[in-house]
Parts: C-alpha cells; structure tokens; sequence
C-alpha cells in the first residue's frame, strides 16, 4: 500500500513520460507477482522491506530519468555544498547507486528463494543469490542495449543513460556485484555468530554427495535404463 502510494506520486508529470513506461514494465510485472504470491509463498518482511526499498530507488529514478535526478540540489539544500563537487564527479551517479542497491537490496530475497525452494545451505547459499544477482545485471545490460537498438533517438539515450561513459554497463555489473557481496557476507557473518551448525553446513556443502561421473557416462545409463524398461513392456 505504502509503495502504491510512493508510486502514484512519482507517476505525476515525470521528466520523460515513455522513459517513465519503459522503467515500469518490470515493475508492473515484479509487484502483482509479489502480491499474488503472498499468500501462498509468503517471504519474509526483510526481504519484503529490502525489495520496497529498492523500488522506492527505481521510481525516483523513473520519475527523473537516472541521468538527472537532482540528488546534487537536495544534498545542496542540507549541507551547503553539492555531493559531486565534495566527491569530484562529474557525472550523474545516481544509477550507479541503484545498481549498487540492486545487489545490496536484492540478494538477500534471491538468497531466501534458494533457501526455500532447492534447499541451497552452506556455501551455496550465499554463492548463487550472487551469482543470479551477477547474472540478472549483466542481463538488464542486455536488455538495456535492445531497448536503444529498438527505439533509437531521445528514449534511447535516456533510457540507457550511460552519460557518455562507455564502460557504464561494465561499472553497473560490478557495482550490482560488490553490493550482493557485501549482503551476503554480512548475512554469513550474522549466521556463523547465531548458527552453532554453520562451519559444519558450510564443509557438508562443499563435499561431493555422488561419486559416479554424468556426462556420457550418465546418457549411457539412462539409455539402458530406458531399453530395459521398453523390453520389460
């Protein structure tokens, strides 16, 4: 209800309205899946609370298009000083936060989905949360550099905001990356302090569970398997 709300009044009068449509389309398909599945998939209210959070960020970036977010005029407005001018940048780095926020916000959701649903523990569990938030940037990169190939002009620009920088994409995936590292290590730091089975999941995780070689080896079984069975009927 709370980002309903957030929603509607960063849809009033945004800088670049199909810039503004082109950032929700995700949106509109992330949060009715959130609600639909609340019921009978319910996640908990940290990861409910960080996806919040997360886009809160991305609305405000929608509403401005990321390239022109005025955090500078309201750090002005408080300090006296512009946060560019104290840091020396001389880009917009707004989008870089949110990707930054994309992995530091957003592993700790992916990480309780691998938890509930495949049952990922010890090294696993705090591996593949990065690796799908790693996977996952680089493909809104992609995803990105289609949307310019297809609509081209202002949009494009707009939509892509690399600002110039022609290693933003790069810069964006590794910002994503550092912020899911950063969560998941705070999150096995808080495990091995309450966990008293952590050092022993963690080692359980890592050992090999079978012994037979896949691959060709396991084509060969299941073709065998399935000959018997045919034979046998």
């Amino acid at each position: 209800m709370i980002f309903a709300v957030v929603w509607v009044l960063l849809a009033i009068s945004p800088n670049d309205r199909h810039d503004w449509l082109l950032e929700n389309v995700l949106v509109l398909l992330i949060v009715p899946t959130l609600i639909l599945t609340a019921k009978r998939f319910p996640l908990s209210r940290i990861s409910y609370s960080l996806i919040f959070l997360f886009l809160c960020l991305h609305e405000v970036g929608a509403h401005y298009t990321y390239a022109h977010v005025p955090y500078d005029n309201w750090f002005e407005s408080i300090f006296g000083r512009t946060l560019n001018s104290i840091m020396s940048w001389e880009r917009n780095h707004f989008d870089r936060s949110v990707h930054f926020s994309y992995g530091l916000l957003l592993a700790y959701p992916i990480r309780e989905l691998f938890h509930r649903v495949s049952s990922a523990k010890g090294f696993w569990g705090y591996f593949l949360p990065l690796d799908v938030t790693m996977s996952t940037s680089m493909l809104f990169e992609l995803i990105e550099w289609a949307a310019v190939e297809i609509f081209g002009g202002d949009l494009g620009v707009a939509y892509l905001g690399t600002q110039g920088d022609v290693w933003d994409a790069h810069k964006d995936m590794g910002l994503a990356s550092l912020g899911a590292l950063i969560a998941m290590l705070v999150t096995a730091g808080i495990n091995m302090y309450l966990q008293r089975d952590f050092a022993q999941e963690f080692r359980d995780s890592l050992t090999v569970k079978s012994k037979q070689p896949l691959g060709e080896d396991e084509i060969k079984r299941m073709i065998e398997e399935r000959r018997n069975k045919n034979d046998s009927a």
